[in-house]
């Protein structure tokens, strides 16, 4: 790609807050590899909040539309009860969460293996093999432990995510300023 290819507005899009917002996902990230136990119980803490402002929300979009419909009601009821029963116990909250975590990455496995496959015999096959062959790895990991293993799993796979996101921003931000 040459410098003729970048649009000129994303340098200026592309600012001193993309910077900022890198390091603090990467120490954010940092703190989750090196605390992952304290890492899985926020990640657990916030999705049982989400459920619960979800549930909320979705109760009131019933009470507004169709107030008398039991079947109306399961969806905030159950969002509701989940988030509560999430944040009164947090362990088998964060237990779940590395249950989820582990059979999404199953069949992120299985999609890999099916478009390597798919690929066969073009570039990137290998690859495509190798991220499905971790993607069984890591959800094995969860699984064998399974639940224990979940209270640092979650955090450290979290912390890992994000210290790459705040990485990808910095690097993003660097070759875009150095571009313009």
């Amino acid at each position: 790609m040459t410098n003729h290819d970048i649009d000129s507005s994303k340098p200026r899009r592309f600012g001193i807050y993309t910077f900022i917002i890198g390091i603090l996902l990467i120490l954010l990230g940092s703190a989750g590899v090196f605390i992952p136990g304290a890492m899985s119980l926020v990640t657990e803490i916030w999705i049982a909040w989400l459920f619960l402002i979800g549930g909320v929300f979705w109760a009131y979009h019933t009470y507004k539309s169709n107030p008398g419909s039991f079947m109306d009601w399961l969806k905030p009821l159950l969002l509701i009860i989940s988030g509560g029963l999430m944040l009164f116990y947090p362990m088998p909250g964060i237990a779940a969460v590395g249950l989820v975590l582990s059979v999404y990455l199953l069949l992120d496995a299985f999609g890999s293996f099916a478009l390597a496959h798919a690929l066969y015999p073009s570039k990137g096959w290998g690859s495509m093999t190798a991220n499905g062959v971790m993607s069984l790895l890591l959800a094995i990991l969860f699984l064998i432990g399974w639940p224990a293993t979940s209270l640092w799993l979650v955090g450290l796979f979290v912390g890992i995510s994000l210290f790459f996101d705040g990485w990808a921003l910095l690097m993003v931000g660097w070759a875009l300023k150095k571009s313009s």
